[in-house]
């Protein structure tokens, strides 16, 4: 188990990680992986159980999480390979043509940690929901983790889905959400009128639980309670209040970067806010 120090350092990485991927591919979404650094930081270093040494697709044994964001692979990366998953230098190959770093998951290329391949949007808690309908099926006691964003909920297929592990009683289900209220085209409440998603997963038969995804006191607490609510019947969400582009001062709190990549020279204002806790790739 880390402690919140730990955490702190791995995440401030992670977002070094992110900075230096998408300038040096010239493209990716650094925006919605900055905001949702911390808590998906906390989930892999602290929470979820789980060994790349004796990880399979299948999940045996072991939670398993979804990216359904999938458009937010700069943070996934950094966080697997800082985990164990796959060398660190790989990094350094994100969204080169042929390589195992693809923009979106992929499991055709054999990357070590990728459940399900995502990135169109909305696909992931249905695919989700099915993974952990199997493992209760099966007498598993493991969970299964998804992450959402918030724009992604805009998507009338999360709502189905949303339905169908409330029918199933798929208790062992929990859901987590950038919510940083930005979207590619502005605020998402501009964009669709998404309004309080808190009240929304609970009108359709949810737990929910709402914490600060940048406190990291807040963020373990909130793993803690969906914990405590598991295994009750109910399928657990959890809404993390973030800021897109958290940690860099220039990049915070909007929608512009959510899918443009630094130049050279924004990257290394970018760095110099953010300090080297692990070693750069």
């Amino acid at each position: 188990m880390a402690n919140i120090n730990e955490l702190q350092r791995i995440s401030t990485q992670v977002r070094r990680d992110i900075i230096r991927m998408v300038t040096n591919a010239k493209s990716g979404h650094p925006g919605g992986s900055m905001s949702s650094a911390d808590f998906i930081t906390a989930l892999y270093f602290d929470v979820m159980k789980h060994d790349p040494a004796t990880w399979t697709r299948q999940g045996k044994g072991q939670d398993v999480f979804v990216l359904s964001a999938g458009h937010l692979t700069p943070m996934y990366y950094s966080i697997l390979s800082r985990a164990g998953y796959f060398p660190t230098s790989e990094l350094s190959t994100f969204r080169l043509l042929g390589t195992r770093l693809q923009g979106h998951p992929c499991i055709e290329t054999g990357l070590t940690g990728i459940v399900q391949a995502s990135g169109s949007l909305g696909q992931g808690l249905s695919a989700a929901a099915g993974i952990a309908l199997g493992k209760k099926l099966d007498k598993e006691n493991e969970k299964v983790y998804v992450m959402l964003g918030d724009g992604e909920c805009e998507e009338g297929q999360i709502w189905e889905a949303a339905m169908f592990a409330v029918h199933q009683k798929i208790d062992n289900l929990v859901a987590l959400v950038d919510w940083n209220r930005q979207q590619i085209d502005g605020c998402v409440d501009n964009v669709a009128g998404l309004g309080n998603l808190e009240e929304k997963f609970k009108a359709f038969g949810w737990e929910t639980v709402v914490a600060d995804g940048h406190d990291f006191n807040e963020i373990l607490a909130a793993y803690a309670k969906a914990n405590e609510l598991s295994g009750n019947g109910k399928p657990v969400i959890i809404l993390f209040n973030s800021d897109m582009g958290h940690g860099v001062d220039f990049m915070a709190g909007t929608c512009e970067w959510h899918g443009k990549p630094t130049s050279p020279e924004q990257c290394e204002r970018a760095l110099a806010q953010l300090e080297e806790t692990l070693g750069d790739f």
